[in-house]
């Protein structure tokens, strides 16, 4: 059993020692669609189409009301709701797979689940039992399997939502609240072949600083900022930033923090360095979740602990920063720059457009294309996936952290 797998038994067990209102999978309750939705032929674009249900769960009077999975219908919310002008939401994203086998699997949920109560508490949104939504979410998985894609590269795409909605323009904390979770069948992120992309730097926005929300799933995290240059920095502005990023031929943003200008995330992604040190080493750099600065990625947990298996190069959790990238892209020391999360898994780098001096045309950062076989982004990709799919073994006595990356199967209802 995984270390977060004990944690959530022990969060369910301090739920239901206290008199704090919690849901339960033995109440939920199950309403079919009177008119299930033609199930799509080829895979919709990412988050454009639902299964027919989802799962909700109101909070009110001071407790959780019965869960219930229903069919997908538009949601009615009072005009003063909390979450149209305060942003207390928070979110989560994992997948179910159709494995080689048929057999349904889920990958690291409890990950998930755990970040989703710790940024719960950080939103002052209501507590709930983590293992317990899991249940559910299982059983949605269950009801709408017929959903899930089976080609290469394809899954059920998983959303929890959370958001605090009271009718109050109150600035306090939710006393009501709406859980959702809502599914999606996506295709491959690389459709038609991996296409490195580039990445876009300016020291002038930044994604998070410590002591705010940067290292939880938090809707205001991924929202515009409308007063882009009100002061030195611009706090969280990544829709309004990536699309400025566009003008330079850039698909994402390289975020930088401070006056070395670490390199803290890239996108909505973690952030890997594969290169050579200045001892001549070969290392993997990934910055440290103890800042508060990134999102404890699972797809990044996940690397981390293969990485380490391996035993084949340095693995380092620090800060890289901008000097150092440039310098080492200048030298040839750079192997290989990517992104990791669950949309794509990895998501390889090949230019990065930094704009070192706001009064100069960019620097262009060019990540050449390894000639030596096998890139390392394609062999944790080809990993993590079999592992989702069970085309790649994972035995329980395999490294000391084996147990935490593997994908389960969702035992079928009798």
């Amino acid at each position: 059993m995984s270390g977060c797998r004990r944690l959530l038994q022990l969060q369910q067990k301090r739920h239901a020692s206290s008199d704090y209102g919690q849901f339960h999978v033995k109440n939920l309750k199950f309403v079919r669609t009177p008119a299930p939705k033609p199930i799509p032929t080829e895979t919709p674009a990412f988050g454009t189409v639902s299964t027919d249900h989802m799962l909700e769960i109101d909070y009110k009077n001071g407790a959780w009301q019965t869960p219930v999975i229903r069919p997908v219908e538009d949601l009615r919310l009072h005009p003063l709701s909390k979450v149209l002008h305060y942003c207390p939401t928070i979110f989560e994203g994992l997948k179910a797979f159709r494995g080689v086998d048929n057999e349904i699997r889920m990958f690291r949920t409890e990950r998930n689940m755990a970040r989703m109560v710790t940024s719960a508490k950080r939103a002052a949104l209501p507590d709930f039992c983590p293992l317990q939504l899991e249940h559910m979410i299982e059983d949605l998985v269950r009801k709408d399997q017929e959903w899930i894609p089976s080609g290469e590269g394809t899954s059920l795409y998983i959303r929890p939502l959370l958001m605090g909605v009271d009718p109050s323009l109150g600035v306090t904390r939710s006393t009501e609240a709406k859980l959702l979770v809502i599914c999606c069948p996506v295709g491959p992120y690389y459709a038609s072949g991996w296409k490195p992309i580039k990445l876009y730097a300016n020291p002038a926005h930044i994604r998070a600083a410590p002591g705010g929300v940067g290292a939880f799933k938090m809707g205001c995290n991924y929202a515009p900022k409308t007063q882009r240059y009100a002061s030195s920095y611009n706090y969280a502005p990544t829709i309004d930033v990536t699309d400025g990023a566009a003008q330079y031929g850039a698909q994402q943003c390289l975020w930088l923090w401070g006056d070395k200008q670490r390199i803290t995330e890239t996108g909505t992604s973690n952030l890997f360095l594969f290169w050579k040190n200045s001892n001549d080493d070969v290392e993997l750099i990934t910055p440290p979740t103890s800042g508060g600065l990134i999102l404890p990625g699972v797809t990044r947990e996940s690397i981390l602990t293969l990485a380490k298996e391996w035993g084949e190069f340095l693995v380092t959790e620090r800060y890289p920063t901008m000097k150092e990238v440039k310098e080492a892209a200048a030298e040839g020391r750079i192997l290989e720059f990517f992104g990791a999360g669950t949309a794509a898994v990895v998501a390889p780098c090949e230019q990065i457009v930094y704009v070192e001096n706001p009064n100069e045309p960019p620097v262009l950062i060019d990540i050449p294309e390894r000639k030596d076989g096998k890139p390392l982004y394609r062999r944790l990709y080809e990993t993590i996936t079999g592992i989702q799919v069970e085309r790649q073994d994972r035995p329980s006595g395999v490294g000391a952290n084996c147990e935490l990356i593997v994908g389960y199967r969702i035992r079928q209802q009798q």
